[in-house]
């Protein structure tokens, strides 16, 4: 799981851009029990979403011009302009170039050879979210992809990252994980976009989870308050208790109760 022992590679920030960002504060305002902060004149419509405090994503507005409501997965490096240069070599693309963000850091936006959409950040003051794996924050990452073999070449060229494949009782999956800290330090999964007709017919992306303590509860609730669920509640040997939403704008997210974890 995600924690916020920075790791190059590893996921470092997340953010949600929705053309309705009064709607979308107010729907994971209602949900996780986020409160919405204003980044302030220099940021323009981005803001922060705090937990007890500590931010656990950004969100702002966008343009119908800018892509479709989506969130957003960025990932830690040393040196954004070097990242952004191995995606083009490794057929990839950069669809904005490294900017600073007054003295916080870098980003940059880039997608994968598959056209998927991530970020990158390059700490300055702000090393990343404050709090991640409790209830209410972001906790996993999944990209959907037509070809793992591409994706696993790709985000190991320009992130350093490695792939292992985990046997479960509902077949193999595909752990991925920085170099620091080998398989027990995996984030997140690749994920066959052909194996789920659901996702396939929504098109590749990277996917993230929010933990929570009652998956049934947040997805009834999800639905109350606009969102859509796009997988019911589901128990996933020895994962957990998941389910796939969308809020109201599209924005697809998913939850997680992990499962408790054995004992050796």
């Amino acid at each position: 799981m995600l924690t916020t022992r920075f790791v190059d590679g590893a996921p470092s920030w997340i953010d949600v851009g929705a053309p309705d960002l009064d709607g979308v504060r107010a729907f994971y305002g209602a949900l996780f029990g986020w409160e919405f902060r204003p980044a302030g004149p220099e940021g323009g419509d981005y803001g922060f979403f705090r937990l007890d405090g500590r931010t656990v994503a950004g969100g702002a507005r966008i343009r119908p011009d800018q892509g479709p409501p989506s969130w957003t997965v960025y990932f830690r490096t040393p040196d954004a302009r070097a990242s952004a240069v191995a995606a083009e070599q490794a057929h990839g693309g950069v669809l904005l170039r490294p900017v600073d963000v007054m003295d916080e850091g870098r980003m940059a936006l880039l997608a994968d050879r598959a056209g998927v959409r991530f970020g990158l950040w390059q700490p300055g003051r702000t090393e990343g979210l404050e709090v991640t794996g409790a209830p209410g924050a972001l906790c996993w990452a999944e990209l959907y992809t037509p070809d793992i073999a591409a994706a696993a070449a790709f985000y190991h060229r320009v992130l350093g990252l490695e792939t292992a494949a985990a046997s479960f009782p509902d077949g193999t999956y595909t752990l991925v994980n920085p170099a620091e800290g080998g398989e027990d330090a995996a984030f997140g999964g690749f994920v066959p976009l052909a194996e789920d007709p659901t996702e396939a017919a929504a098109g590749a992306y990277w996917m993230p989870y929010f933990a929570v303590p009652d998956v049934d509860a947040v997805t009834g609730r999800a639905a109350e308050l606009g969102g859509t669920v796009r997988l019911p509640a589901t128990d996933i040997a020895d994962v957990g208790r998941v389910a796939r939403l969308a809020d109201p704008c599209g924005a697809r997210f998913a939850v997680l109760r992990p499962a408790p974890r054995r004992r050796g």
